[in-house]
């Protein structure tokens, strides 16, 4: 063998080597003008992208983010000459190499050529998740697939000018200022012109015309198909009232009319692009799915108007959305309207115990832990904020915030001095406890009531076990009359306090209202269970028994903890051992109440699939009693009563 061919591929193996220990020279994308032929009938796409960036370091080379479906075929400067680049499709990545160092601040032009088909069916960057697919009868392309090329994906906000052709009959929808013209061949192209830098980019490909719904001053254009189409009407009037609300809340939005397109079952549940919202059929319901669309209508403040610097900033875009949600839910309930959905959101929050917040670039995208810390941890810190500075001003921080910062990349300490400035305090060691440190507190209350002239005293102490910590804290006193709350400072493992009261204190409460993100016992169970739950999704039963025994530790009685084992053993056709677990939930603390009609429920399947009819029936109507219908069991329990439920395979 020649001496240049043995040496050749080890060379490229070297080369590859470096090539992933080597940082990338840092860019910013100011502006795609990409022109693209897109036929959903042969699921085929053919684009050039011309990307206009900054060089931040004396660069040798650029790097972007493109779905493996396409291939580049060829990139070249902005004086027409071509490039040498590489691919490498582990991390989805294309490089293009300069002929020589750019130097920082340059402002540098190049041009991609590519193309392929996205079917739907192909890898995608962030895995089991669909974000593009391109069928005979419609198509979505969106920013999270990279459909061309992507720097800073998250982080790196540009203007954008879309040039897409297509077959006339179908419409292309996208961000920004719409043209059409008659392109060749019976095709029509759609240019889309956004100026401001956010994020534009995402697609869909649509057929026939859309509902458009008026409601609140708001126009909504929604095109759903099939049997979702009987929602669009109810869902473009619960727009209208969401963005009216979270107008209130937070001012202006970036854009009022907005459209709704259905995606498919796959897809990422909601994707909110400026002045779109994608939504898969799973997330349109008979019964308007307000959670998701507050979620995902807020992210035209949070994500399109201002968006995180860097993913350690995650929450800044998270956390206001999922917080929306619960506000939209105290808006239209009322107090303690959003209790229970603040619950769990603070239960999902404790299932990760690291990393901290900021540090979510850790965490992969759209895993659970990524949602549990900067989704369900940033709303808890949002919700403790408020506490702390009071609601009025808590939402005029917002406001100012969002009116600093438009347009613009943010981070936290960014959020912070503004959140210090309309309270009027140091709020330093609020964001150092709860986003530069793990851990949760759990609090030990140890007190002492005295008579005094006026009337009563309570001398306590309060020990928990993070050395750091620093918090004032609700303090609530039953008395003989009245309950008195006061507010103490909570700083370090052991603090002392001294409050008077007007009553005789009988019952002395800490964090009554469970503002803070803590453990106690019945926290300890939510949280056991739900990691429980969230191995089970994963087919990960050994570590969801384990989580589920730890809840049964805390309280032996637990219901639910018993009800789920019960679940893991029917699963795994071991039905003594579910029966027990399901006859320990009916015996248990019934919370949730639920939990009694559907063990009935389940042990009357076990009886049906071990031969004894007699004891199913007797098991369904015991069902029946209970009058509970959580989830249906009524007609479930009702359906088997008069047919012996049979097991099917895939419950096996």
């Amino acid at each position: 063998m020649p001496r240049g061919l043995f040496f050749a591929p080890l060379l490229l193996a070297f080369v590859s080597t470096l090539w992933a220990q080597e940082k990338p020279g840092r860019i910013d994308v100011q502006k795609y003008t990409i022109d693209a032929e897109v036929n959903p009938r042969t699921q085929s796409i053919i684009a050039t992208a011309k990307i206009e960036f900054m060089a931040l370091d004396a660069v040798n080379d650029a790097t972007f983010e493109l779905n493996n479906a396409l291939t580049v075929t060829k990139a070249l400067d902005s004086r027409g000459q071509s490039l040498q680049m590489a691919r490498n499709t582990n991390d989805f990545t294309v490089k293009v190499f300069f002929p020589a160092s750019l130097p920082k601040s340059q402002a540098v032009q190049i041009t991609l050529a590519y193309s392929g088909k996205i079917t739907g069916d192909e890898e995608s960057p962030i895995s089991g998740i669909k974000f593009a697919a391109l069928h005979p009868d419609f198509g979505y392309l969106l920013y999270p697939a990279r459909w061309f090329p992507v720097s800073g994906y998250t982080s790196n906000r540009f203007a954008a000018d879309l040039h897409i052709t297509t077959p006339a009959d179908y419409q292309v929808i996208a961000s920004g200022d719409e043209k059409t013209d008659i392109a060749s061949n019976g095709r029509r192209l759609y240019s889309f012109h956004y100026e401001k830098a956010s994020f534009p980019g995402s697609i869909a490909l649509v057929k026939g015309g859309g509902t458009r719904v008026s409601a609140q001053g708001i126009t909504s254009t929604l095109f759903f198909r099939d049997s979702e189409a009987a929602s669009a009407q109810a869902y473009g009037e619960e727009v209208g009232k969401i963005m009216t609300f979270l107008t209130a809340e937070y001012g202006l939005a970036p854009q009022a009319n907005l459209t709704l397109v259905e995606t498919e079952a796959g897809a990422v549940n909601g994707y909110s692009a400026p002045g779109i919202l994608f939504l898969s059929p799973g997330s349109i319901t008979r019964k308007v799915n307000v959670r998701i669309l507050a979620n995902q209508l807020s992210r035209q403040w949070w994500g399109t108007l201002v968006s995180a610097a860097n993913r350690n900033h995650l929450w800044l875009v998270n956390g206001p959305a999922r917080y929306s949600e619960l506000l939209y839910l105290e808006h239209t309930a009322g107090p303690g309207g959003m209790d229970n959905d603040l619950k769990a959101t603070y239960v999902e929050a404790l299932t990760v115990k690291d990393p901290p917040v900021l540090q979510s670039s850790r965490l992969e995208d759209y895993s659970p832990e990524y949602w549990a810390v900067t989704s369900a941890k940033g709303a808890a810190v949002l919700n403790m904020l408020r506490n702390v500075v009071g609601d009025e001003k808590f939402k005029q921080g917002l406001h100012l915030f969002l009116d600093k910062y438009s347009w613009q990349s943010v981070n936290s300490e960014e959020f912070r001095k503004v959140m210090e400035q309309v309270a009027n305090e140091d709020l330093r060691y609020f964001f150092i406890q709860w986003l530069e440190s793990s851990g949760s507190p759990e609090f030990k209350l140890e007190y002492t009531v005295f008579r005094t002239q006026k009337g009563f005293r309570v001398v306590g102490k309060v020990n928990q076990d993070l050395d750091t910590f620093r918090m004032p804290v609700d303090l609530r006193i039953e008395t003989e009359g009245n309950p008195e709350d006061k507010k103490i400072e909570v700083t370090g493992t052991s603090s002392e306090f001294s409050v008077d009261t007007f009553g005789k204190p009988r019952k002395l409460t800490l964090d009554p209202n469970h503002v803070l993100l803590r453990l106690d016992p019945s926290m300890q169970i939510a949280v056991a269970i739900r990691r429980g739950e969230q191995f089970v999704e994963i087919n990960d039963y050994q570590n969801a028994l384990r989580e589920y025994e730890k809840a049964l530790e805390v309280n032996k009685m637990s219901s639910l903890a018993h009800y789920r084992i019960g679940e893991l053993f029917f699963k795994q056709n071991n039905f003594q051992q579910a029966a027990n677990e399901f006859r320990a939930a009916i015996n248990g603390d019934l919370d949730p109440k639920w939990t009694e009609v559907w063990s009935h429920v389940n042990l009357g399947k076990i009886f049906d699939v071990t031969g004894q009819r007699d004891r199913a029936v007797n098991e369904y109507k015991l069902a029946i009693r209970t009058h509970d219908n959580t989830a249906g069991a009524q007609e479930e329990a009702a359906r088997y009563s008069t047919k012996p439920y049979e097991q099917k395979n895939s419950e096996t």
